[in-house]
């Protein structure tokens, strides 16, 4: 194809104009240019005809409604609307898309003039038609009802509740005591608390005034992961855990026209697929506006239906208001009349929001706290605390407005540097939020000796007290995924001890509910106790402390290199990265060639390149490191950089369901097959030690 019709082609789309050309044109076209023309895209290869002369646009391999995704073969017992655009779709596909307010086609995002009559007609009933799909596609079977027909158009567009009260109910069951809890096959094991304490003795003339002692905890395993090769033990697996109310707050700014909108849809048609009858999803979109396009609804064979056809109403325009998204996605959540045990909203934005902060700057730092809403912010209110996982999509979001907002209400920020992996990124965090096994998770840490006190606890960002006597911790650690593991650094004292051969140091246990069956559990780990001794003996420190030391140093030092960095000394930022490299690697850990610490490497290398000039730092090194700290800080794994590449060794806390969510996007996805990724087995930052 000459150049000139390409540039035409291109110049078409950057005026979202609609374009028409003969059919070898069309298979002339790049495969990932050809992609965005195509109107099977989102799901479907791209694989056009040894010759393309031959191809014909009413054949069921090469023709599909962009909507269902499936043939539009003539003279299947479907409907087949052809826009003025020249665009094809399934009548009843098209009609329910209209019927969320859209008029854009959405394959070209031509405005049309005519659209599908709504209403019925004469003659006409309500027919209900399965569409068959592989398995492995990115969108779940679903029953497609046909529309009635009309003789006027009329818009539909139904006008927001004053009040977000009409979630679909529940559907629990009520067991022998009156309780509703859902249908489960429900494993009881318990929490796992272990301890390390620095040093396994110390001489009884010693007196230690910082001593760490090591508290892991780790949560069950779930039936998720253990059993997924075949559809009766997912069927289990769904009934098994607990269920989830998940709202998504979604940016569809005039920035997000194009590639970057399509691969959302795709997405959000990812998430819909691998959520459970009992979950339950509501859809806001934001732009200069917010707008509740999907209520809070189960998601049954038809509650999917819907919400891939709003999620295909989704157009692109106006500005980017994220503190009116997130007002809505969290009024959502305040006032539905029931509740499922798990909540969350996910919030995903390419661009700064130019409405709340810029208007309401009264210096040079932004105030980024107004983008939430109180409701939503821990500790701010009284038994309401909904995280917001946030995703900073391209390089031209607010890494800054992000990270606010996940640090402020308990979320993970993840930065999509790529536009192909958002659905990756998507797939990791359900991966989590469908995987919750422990709710309101509180640690306490009592002293047992009188003369033990409590001098520091690293927690990250996770909320902690100590009493005004020092001799009682608490640390109030949430939800825990399956298999998910947390380490905190305590920090006490350690007395002389005149004739005991041992020193009882700390009782650590921990209360928490069964968020399936709301259940209190309690589990304790005994007494932390440390040898003691006549003579000086050297010993070699814990390799489980040493590590997590690491880890906390590391990201100690990754927050004052960002704090550098802003404030112009790129010089500066990268010598304090180095520094620490150098620190962890004459460690006792690093040396025994600890998994932990070469990924701790890798990961301040990475930043020390994005940090080599301001213009790298603005572009990418500040969500990069941003995401980093958003990670270390609930040891979470977020999205970032290539961490969605599952053989990278930046792969932080990823649990098995996340790396099987994952895996299971990428099996789904459109990548070629020189950019399929290897899947190797995940690495743990628990405090077990590997070596390589």
């Amino acid at each position: 194809m000459g150049g000139d019709h390409w540039r035409k082609i291109k110049l078409a789309l950057g005026l979202n104009l609609c374009l028409t050309g003969n059919n070898s044109d069309y298979h002339s076209l790049p495969p990932s240019d050809a992609a965005l023309l195509s109107q099977s895209t989102e799901f479907s290869s791209y694989a056009p005809p040894s010759d393309p002369k031959s191809f014909n646009r009413s054949s069921s391999k090469k023709i599909f409604c962009s909507i269902c995704l499936t043939s539009m073969k003539p003279g299947n017992g479907q409907a087949i609307f052809t826009a003025e655009c020249s665009h094809t779709f399934h009548f009843q596909c098209i009609a329910s898309n209209v019927k969320y307010g859209n008029k854009i086609c959405p394959v070209c995002r031509a405005r049309w003039n005519d659209i599908p009559l709504q209403g019925p007609s004469k003659g006409s009933s309500l027919r209900s038609r399965s569409i068959n799909r592989p398995i492995d596609d990115a969108v779940i079977t679903f029953n497609h009802r046909m529309p009635p027909r009309s003789n006027s158009i009329r818009n539909l567009q139904v006008a927001e509740p004053v009040t977000y009260d009409d979630d679909e109910p529940l559907e629990y069951k009520a067991d022998s005591s009156g309780r509703i809890v859902p249908t489960v096959y429900h494993d009881r094991r318990k929490t796992i608390i272990q301890t390390f304490t620095e040093f396994s003795t110390l001489p009884r003339s010693s007196q230690v005034n910082t001593f760490s002692v090591l508290l892991n905890l780790k949560a069950p395993s779930s039936h998720s992961w253990q059993h997924n090769n075949g559809s009766q033990f997912l069927n289990m697996a769904q009934r098994s855990r607990a269920p989830v109310d998940l709202v998504t707050v979604l940016d569809t700014s005039g920035s997000m026209a194009g590639t970057k909108l399509a691969l959302l849809k795709r997405a959000m048609g990812f998430v819909i697929q691998n959520l459970g009858l009992n979950d339950r999803l509501a859809i806001i979109s934001f732009s200069s506006t917010a707008r509740r396009i999907f209520p809070l609804r189960r998601m049954s064979e038809s509650g999917k239906q819907q919400a891939l056809q709003a999620v295909n109403s989704l157009v692109a325009s106006g500005g980017t208001n994220i503190a009116e998204g997130l007002r809505k996605g969290s009024k959502i959540m305040e006032e539905r009349r029931e509740k499922n045990p798990i909540a969350s909203i996910i919030l995903l934005s390419d661009g700064q929001d130019t409405y709340t902060v810029n208007n309401s700057m009264t210096s040079n730092s932004p105030n980024y706290e107004l983008l939430l809403p109180i409701s939503v912010r821990t500790g701010e209110s009284l038994g309401f605390k909904i995280p917001v996982h946030t995703f900073g999509f391209g390089a031209d979001h607010d890494p800054a407005a992000m990270h606010m907002i996940s640090e402020i209400s308990g979320g993970t920020f993840s930065f999509v540097e790529t536009e192909a992996v958002i659905q990756d990124a998507f797939a990791q965090c359900i991966g989590g939020l469908l995987s919750v096994v422990v709710k309101d998770l509180h640690v306490k840490v009592d002293c047992i000796h009188p003369a033990v006190h409590i001098s520091s606890m690293k927690v990250g960002s996770y909320p902690k007290s100590v009493s005004s006597d020092q001799r009682l911790g608490n640390i109030d650690v949430g939800n825990l995924y399956a298999d998910e593991e947390k380490d905190f650094l305590i920090s006490i004292n350690i007395p002389r001890e005149a004739s005991d051969n041992e020193t009882c140091l700390l009782k650590v246990r921990c209360v928490y509910s069964d968020p399936v069956t709301g259940e209190p559990v309690n589990a304790e780990d005994g007494e932390v106790r440390i040898l003691r001794t006549d003579i000086h003996v050297k010993q070699e420190v814990s390799i489980e402390v040493d590590r997590q030391r690491n880890r906390i140093q590391a990201a100690e030092a990754m927050t004052q290199a960002s704090a550098t960095a802003e404030s112009g000394d790129m010089a500066g930022a990268v010598a304090i990265l180095e520094n620490i490299r150098r620190i962890i690697s004459n460690s006792a850990s690093a040396k025994s060639h600890d998994r932990l610490c070469i990924s701790l490497d890798a990961e301040l290398k990475e930043m020390q390149e994005r940090m080599t000039s301001r213009n790298i730092y603005e572009a990418t090194g500040r969500a990069y490191i941003l995401s980093g700290l958003s990670s270390h800080s609930w040891q979470r794994a977020t999205a970032r950089g290539d961490s969605s590449d599952l053989s990278s060794l930046v792969q932080s806390y990823q649990t098995p369901s996340m790396f099987e969510m994952v895996s299971r996007s990428q099996a789904a996805s459109l990548s070629s097959s020189s950019s399929q990724r290897p899947l190797l087995p995940v690495w743990s930052f628990g405090s077990k030690s590997r070596t390589g």
